[in-house]
């Protein structure tokens, strides 16, 4: 049996976000395993599912570890079953990655849909090094230890010519975006990636003198942070 990985829009409708075979397979599973059951529900709704027949179980990050492997019990016994994130890809920065951890270990089988991934459509954008890059998730949220990452972050990148990503939640954009600009050399190079596939929708780049002049914070908006210290 298969473990599907199935993105979800990060705004707009599913039709707008994925493409038809990942539509088509969404609509033929029942089972699914998801990190919120009512926007979970609501997107299935618009995908095209009944409600009514499907069977949601929560993975999030209250979920104890040790109760994950029983939500891989469908496939235990026959059937197909969908994994959800919030938005975007399913386990990546997700707690997603659990259920297939568990799933590999049992040697299920897993398959990613094609769909809308935050990180690769910012790094699309930002212009910045796309040959060597890496993600780096959530920064530390006490500012002493934040400041510290971001000094470290700035460092490998300049050692590596390597673009760092990370990523904030919206309400703490603001205190993320004024330590890069506090912590980071005048001639590194920082895109802020903000609402991406919505029309709201702002990718800049800029170097980190730049911002300063400007100053364009992205507000409470769902945001990925790229960087790329000067090499030199």
């Amino acid at each position: 049996m298969i473990l599907y990985a199935i993105p979800t829009p990060l705004g707009g409708t599913p039709e707008a976000s994925l493409p038809r075979p990942a539509l088509e397979q969404i609509r033929q599973l029942k089972d699914f395993v998801v990190e919120n059951a009512k926007s979970a529900r609501a997107f299935l709704s618009a995908a095209g599912c009944n409600p009514r027949e499907l069977s949601l179980a929560e993975l999030n990050e209250h979920t104890p570890g040790a109760d994950v492997p029983r939500l891989l019990q469908p496939l235990r016994e026959g059937r197909p079953l969908g994994l959800l994130s919030e938005a975007g890809c399913p386990a990546i920065a997700d707690p997603g990655a659990l259920l297939v951890e568990a799933a590999q270990r049992e040697s299920f089988r897993v398959v990613p849909l094609i769909g809308p991934s935050s990180i690769t459509l910012a790094l699309m954008a930002s212009g910045l090094e796309g040959q060597r890059f890496a993600f780096c998730g959530y920064l530390p949220r006490e500012a002493a230890e934040r400041t510290r990452r971001i000094r470290e972050l700035e460092m490998r990148s300049r050692r590596e010519r390597e673009t760092e990503i990370f990523i904030e939640t919206p309400y703490r954009n603001e205190a993320l975006f004024a330590a890069l600009l506090e912590g980071c050399a005048p001639a590194t190079r920082l895109c802020v990636a903000a609402d991406l596939t919505l029309e709201s929708e702002s990718v800049h780049t800029r170097t980190i003198a730049d911002w300063r002049r400007h100053r364009e914070a992205p507000g409470k908006r769902p945001a990925v942070f790229l960087l790329l210290a000067e090499h030199r």
